[in-house]
């Protein structure tokens, strides 16, 4: 068991980058995820990192591309706006098939929006925000604790795959502060970057690029991604149930929502209402299969969001017909709470819908 502190969330996402041994970060300042950058202005030199803000996020996400291509542990991070402005080069990442880390500590939208907690940005993340035929692996933290263990992950799982990784998180988990134990980082066998731009040094260079004139070799390579991505839906999919065995009202929900959510089944257990909780921590790929086993023996679901409901559409996906898929979220940066939750449970149960 290692040192336990109490951290910031933001500042738990830095320490967990350095701990995965990231020494190359690129950032510009968005709140809420500013003290990230701020941390790792700090960190960077102590630990023989390099720090650098950039112009730009366009600028920033683009010197990812440039260090991950050398082989580097390379993260950006950034808000819902900022994230945005990083699609170019996202698309780029995924296509050249580089391992890298974005964070997205999101705020709610559309446009500026506003600076508080929203989950608004469910499609941009999963369903691609970017162009082409790609994928990211999308992870979803729920504590501070949870934060900086899967940022730890994130750098594995792209090293392990050559894929970008991103960590989606919002505004409340990145300013909120819980006690964090800072584990020493298990050992994981990981592929040798013998494509990365390192130098030729008596071998054949290697190039990379996500651009391709010859559409049959760009099929060729979209074929390719697309036989990465279903191995990663096969041996990444990550969720946790609370109270679900006999829950005849299931709620699904990630991130903040799931705490919000856990506590108002809490609440609806001690008025005997049987109610639990699916909480999907691989947005992509997004635990179909485990959701549809653990809706078979629910009367309904419930999905609780903080946004119009995006996530709304894989959980219908995951049910099919089989289950009546209702929703109860908050949006522009407003925060459900467990009591308006627990009421809409209440409502659909006593409406037996």
């Amino acid at each position: 068991m290692g040192e336990k502190v109490l951290m910031k969330g933001n500042e738990a996402i830095a320490e967990g980058a350095i701990l995965a041994d990231c020494r190359h970060f690129f950032g510009y300042p968005i709140t809420p995820q500013n003290e990230i950058p701020e941390y790792m202005s700090r960190r960077m030199p102590e630990v023989g990192g390099v720090f650098l803000q950039a112009e730009s996020e366009v600028a920033g996400s683009n010197m990812v591309y440039g260090a991950a291509c050398a082989g580097a542990r390379v993260m950006t991070t950034s808000s819902s706006p900022g994230i945005s402005l990083m699609q170019e080069a996202i698309s780029y990442v995924a296509g050249a098939e580089l391992p890298c880390v974005f964070v997205n500590i999101v705020r709610g939208g559309p446009g500026l929006g506003g600076i508080q907690g929203s989950q608004a940005d469910y499609f941009q993340a999963t369903k691609g925000g970017g162009h082409g035929d790609y994928k990211l692996i999308v992870l979803a933290p729920a504590s501070v604790q949870e934060l900086m263990d899967l940022t730890v992950e994130a750098f594995d799982l792209a090293d392990m795959y050559r894929n970008p990784v991103l960590l989606l998180g919002d505004a409340i988990l990145g300013q909120m502060m819980e006690p964090v134990v800072i584990k020493e980082r298990a050992k994981v066998d990981l592929p040798p970057k013998t494509w990365a731009t390192t130098g030729a040094k008596g071998r054949p260079k290697n190039v990379i690029t996500s651009l391709s004139l010859d559409p049959a070799k760009l099929e060729e390579h979209n074929l390719s991604l697309a036989e990465k991505y279903a191995r990663i839906s096969n041996e990444q999919v990550r969720y946790m149930t609370y109270m679900a065995d006999d829950a005849e009202t299931l709620l699904v929900a990630y991130g903040t929502s799931a705490r919000i959510a856990q506590a108002a089944i809490d609440m609806a257990r001690e008025r005997g209402l049987k109610v639990g909780l699916f909480r999907p921590i691989s947005l992509w790929p997004f635990p179909y299969d485990a959701l549809q086993l653990t809706a078979q023996g629910s009367l309904r679901v419930l999905v609780v969001e903080m946004s119009l409901g995006q996530m709304v559409e894989d959980v219908r996906l995951a049910t099919g017909n089989s289950k009546s898929v209702h929703f109860y979220g908050r949006t522009g940066g407003m925060t459900p709470t467990p009591r308006e939750v627990l009421n809409e449970i209440e409502r659909i149960v006593e409406e037996g819908i």
